[in-house]
Formats: structure tokens, C-alpha cells, sequence
């Protein structure tokens, strides 16, 4: 990563945060990114970066900018975790989509024709294991997650001969702002094995180290997985169970 460009969105705190630390830490020129200016640029200032606040979707040319015309690897982070059901309001839907799928396409619109004339890029999407699995109490997360794992994927298999390295980070619980406002359902399925925010970094650059597509910082994930896909009725009925466990926790 020495001298490398590099972009993290929503890396005010938390996951973003201990991205944009690791980076800088290995040498690379990060551009910080988030919708709080003064966190982006009180972690700018840590890292020795450049910070670039703003909506993660519009970021890119100004980034660009400011690492002197090149973006060697992006860092999707920026996201959403919106709670409720079916019935959450269109407008928790749309922004769902928007910050967790949308903003991952128009930085790939803006990135890509530069990568493949180049021959190479990396781009991180931190997906949740949400993306893989679901997540009782909030859909609208759920299902936008399933959104970005898939848009991952389709970039990796679509442009890998050309160069472009594609990794898809996908933690349970991790100790942010995030998994606090998750409240109860939060607390009976991910705080339990909740990780540190530099451990999710740790095993993305592991991830690197290997060129794997999936990051798994809680390697279970990788068995819940497998379950869901061999055996989807009993992976539900299991998962409907721990639900029915979280309602009566609301009575």
C-alpha cells in the first residue's frame, strides 16, 4: 500500500476509522470521507490524510483531486442501518438503497472506465453479514445489504481478468455507533461476539494478502452461510426461532 490512493467512506468512526488508520499505517495516502466534516477531518488529521466530507455517492472526482489524479483503492463504507419491517416508510427504503447499494454503483461509474484502462483497481465493499444472511428486526437493512454483497460480486466476476480486485467485507457485530443503535435485536444476536472496529481491518488486509473475494472477520459466518444455502428451511425455522425470541423480549 506505500503511496497508494486511497479512498474511505464513512470513515468519520468506527469501521471507516480503523480502515483509514490501517491504510495510512501502511504507507498509503488516504482521502477521508464522511457526511460530518469535523470527524472526517479530526481523523484526516490523525492519519496524515486529506479529508473530503460530503455524500458518499458524489465524492470521487474531489477525492481524485486530492490524492493528485489517481484512485488506486476505494473503500465503500459509508452506510445505513435502517431498522423496521415491510412497513418502515418509502422514504426509509429509498435512503436505504441510496447510501447502502447506490452510492457503491456511482463510484464504480466514476472509477471504473479509469481502472480497466489502467489494468487495475481495488474495490472494498463493506457489506455487513447481513448481506449473506439477514438480520431480524430490520429489513430495509437486510435487504440493501443483499443489494451491495451482490453488486460486489457481479463487479468481480464481470472485471477481474481486467485487473480489478473486488473484496466484500462481511462482520456480524461490531462496536460502533452502528451496532448501539440496533438496540435490543442488536443485543440478542450481535453483541454477544461483537468485535473491535481495527479487528474488521486486520482481516480485510488479510484478505488482501490472499486476494480473497469474501472477508470473513467472524469466520462462523462462513458455516451460517453454508447452511443457508444447503438447507434453507431448517436455516429459517432456526433464524424464525431467534426471532419469536426477540419479540417476547418487546412484550
Amino acid at each position: 500500500m506505500r503511496d497508494k490512493g486511497v479512498v474511505v467512506t464513512g470513515a468519520g468512526g468506527g469501521i471507516g476509522a480503523a480502515l483509514a488508520r490501517r491504510f495510512a499505517a501502511e504507507g498509503a495516502r488516504v482521502v477521508v470521507n464522511d457526511l460530518d466534516g469535523a470527524k472526517a477531518r479530526a481523523v484526516a488529521d490523525e492519519v496524515g490524510g486529506v479529508a473530503v466530507p460530503g455524500d458518499a455517492s458524489l465524492i470521487v472526482p474531489q477525492a481524485t483531486e486530492a490524492l493528485g489524479g489517481t484512485v488506486d483503492v476505494y473503500c465503500a463504507n459509508a452506510g445505513l442501518g435502517s431498522g423496521g419491517s415491510e412497513a418502515a416508510p418509502e422514504e426509509v427504503w429509498a435512503t436505504a438503497w441510496d447510501v447502502n447499494v447506490m452510492a457503491h454503483v456511482r463510484a464504480a461509474q466514476a472509477l471504473l472506465p479509469g481502472w480497466l484502462e489502467r489494468g487495475g483497481g481495488r474495490f472494498v465493499s463493506t457489506v455487513s453479514a447481513a448481506g449473506l444472511l439477514t438480520m431480524i428486526g430490520a429489513a430495509p437493512y437486510s435487504v440493501t445489504k443483499h443489494g451491495a454483497y451482490a453488486f460486489a460480486e457481479w463487479l468481480s466476476l464481470t472485471y477481474r481478468h481486467r485487473g480489478l480486485k473486488v473484496h466484500a467485507i462481511c462482520p456480524q457485530g461490531v462496536r460502533t455507533d452502528m451496532l448501539a443503535a440496533t438496540g435490543s435485536a442488536g443485543d440478542l444476536v450481535l453483541t454477544p461476539t461483537a468485535i473491535e472496529p481495527e479487528d474488521v481491518a486486520d482481516a480485510l488486509f488479510a484478505g488482501m494478502a490472499e486476494d480473497r473475494f469474501l472477508i470473513l472477520p467472524h469466520p462462523e459466518v462462513a458455516a451460517y452461510y453454508e447452511a443457508r444455502a444447503a438447507t434453507p428451511d431448517k436455516w429459517l425455522t432456526g433464524m424464525n426461532s431467534i426471532q419469536q425470541k426477540w419479540e417476547a423480549t418487546q412484550r
